[in-house]
């Protein structure tokens, strides 16, 4: 194995998409849209490549690491690619093409305005999401989960509008407030243990943080991630995002954003904290109540909507405190479960977000109410759409049983019976929010005449959705095909707990 050669893919793997961002921008209006999109493209295969690349090393148990120069003190800005990091690397890579391919359909059969700050933007989030998979320590993660912060702004504004303006105020208010406490909180840790790397099992214990403080910094910590996470109470951001373009939809619900949110909850948990010290200061079974009230609150409030995008919105912000969840649970079955819930998650959800963007594109309809029997004009795409809502209910055989029994797996072995039910209960009403709109348009009457004249999306909409689709099952089946994601993932939970003895009770 070339050394040498495999510690600096995790740099390229930044670089591959900044670079296509500063060209996409640079060139701006210059720049043809065909040839805007095959840079995109082009970067996006490469970046593929390079993560799929390290996979091999990380099973192996390889150190993938790159120190690059001196931050501060003895700290560097320093790269490391783990088990945790390179499931979030795959997922958000392999989207990365799938969504942009759908972006050419989307954005051109919309007709929308600024398409090349989108596809800049779009390109330095992907940067910003490799980072963060790849940081070796709190700093280096922090700088780059700002830069996403930064990044994600652009498209929450896309339109430039009233609403769009205060949608990204309040984004960046929630954010940006959010990472300042958690920096003032990474200083605090600092401070207390002279450490800021990130160690499997945590390097904190409570001679250095006694309880009532450990809480405190806990609870700082967690805030940047369950911000993004959108974990009540502090998810208002997420569903007044949805004002944008389906493809920002995507991005923000399935490819980055909030994974970055939950996969920042996993690091401070897991490897800062600890298992232990998480339970002893109280912050873990905060924590998990927390994600226990978003889980149950968010799928009634999804009952309620009519509008597809809204009810998916709501979705999202219970089905990622599952993640949560199997993190505060603290054993390795819930660990594991909660990181291949990831990309469980991912897929599905961008599959209905593909699904919902086409339906609008396609008859400009946002309202569940209004398409009756347009299952019946469009039935690839809501056959799509079925699947993925059958993985979000975790049913067995789709990749959203597999992340959901392991977390309900890891909660009834650590004797919390309480938390397994819920995720039980919850299953059952995701099946009541999304299965109705399935219900609806393959209805056979009565059916909107003007439905007539529709037919199925452009296939450069209509081929990422089948493909994410067609994940969802492959993975369900075979959760470890191609890429090891579910040995990873448990790798992960047995390194965080190898130290306790596999169990936090």
């Amino acid at each position: 194995m070339n050394l040498i050669s495999l510690n600096i893919r995790p740099l390229l793997a930044i670089l591959v998409s900044l670079c296509a961002s500063g060209l996409i921008y640079v060139l701006g209006d210059h720049i043809k849209e065909n040839a805007r999109e095959a840079i995109t493209f082009i970067a996006a295969i490469i970046k593929i490549v390079l993560v799929y690349s390290m996979v091999p090393a990380v099973l192996a148990g390889h150190t993938i690491r790159l120190e690059l120069f001196r931050i501060v003190d003895d700290v560097d800005f320093t790269l490391n690619v783990d088990t945790a990091g390179i499931v979030f690397a795959c997922s958000a890579s392999t989207l990365w093409l799938l969504t942009s391919i759908y972006s050419v359909g989307y954005m051109r059969g919309h007709g929308e305005k600024n398409q090349t700050g989108y596809y800049a933007s779009f390109a330095m989030c992907l940067s910003a999401a490799m980072g963060i998979c790849f940081a070796a320590n709190m700093i280096t993660f922090f700088i780059f989960f700002e830069v996403l912060t930064i990044a994600t702004y652009p498209l929450v504004v896309h339109y430039r509008d009233a609403e769009g303006t205060r949608s990204g105020r309040k984004y960046l208010a929630y954010t940006l407030i959010s990472g300042q406490i958690f920096f003032a909180a990474m200083v605090i840790v600092y401070s207390v243990s002279g450490n800021m790397e990130f160690k499997p099992g945590g390097f904190l214990d409570k001679s250095m943080l006694p309880a009532p403080w450990a809480l405190v910094v806990f609870m700082m910590m967690i805030g940047a991630g369950i911000v993004k996470a959108g974990v009540m109470p502090l998810h208002s951001w997420l569903p007044a995002a949805m004002v944008v373009p389906t493809p920002v939809s995507a991005l923000l619900h399935a490819v980055v954003v909030v994974k970055a949110g939950a996969f920042a909850t996993l690091r401070v948990v897991l490897y800062v904290f600890g298992p232990k010290l998480a339970r002893e200061c109280g912050g873990a079974t905060i924590l998990a109540w927390m994600a226990v009230a978003t889980i149950l609150i968010s799928s009634l409030i999804a009952l309620k909507k009519d509008n597809l995008k809204a009810r998916l919105a709501f979705s999202t912000i219970g089905q990622l405190s599952y993640i949560v969840l199997g993190i505060a649970i603290l054993s390795p079955l819930s660990t594991a479960g909660a990181l291949y819930h990831l990309v469980a998650h991912a897929f599905m959800k961008i599959t209905l977000f593909m699904c919902a963007g086409a339906i609008f594109v396609t008859t400009h309809k946002k309202d569940i109410s209004e398409m009756v029997g347009l299952g019946r004009r469009m039935p690839v795409t809501m056959s799509a759409f079925t699947i993925a809502s059958l993985g979000i209910a975790g049913f067995p055989f789709f990749v959203g049983f597999v992340s959901k029994a392991n977390i309900i797996m890891g909660a009834l072995k650590t004797g919390q019976l309480l938390f397994g039910a819920t995720l039980i209960v919850s299953a059952v009403l995701a099946l009541t929010y999304l299965m109705p709109v399935v219900l609806i348009t393959f209805k056979r009457e009565p059916v909107n005449p003007e439905f007539n004249t529709y037919g199925e999306a452009s296939k450069t909409m209509l081929v990422p959705l089948l493909i994410t689709a067609t994940v969802s099952v492959i993975l369900g089946v075979a959760p470890n095909f191609g890429l090891h994601l579910l040995d990873l993932a448990m790798s992960t939970g047995e390194a965080v707990f190898a130290h306790v003895g596999g169990v936090i009770c």
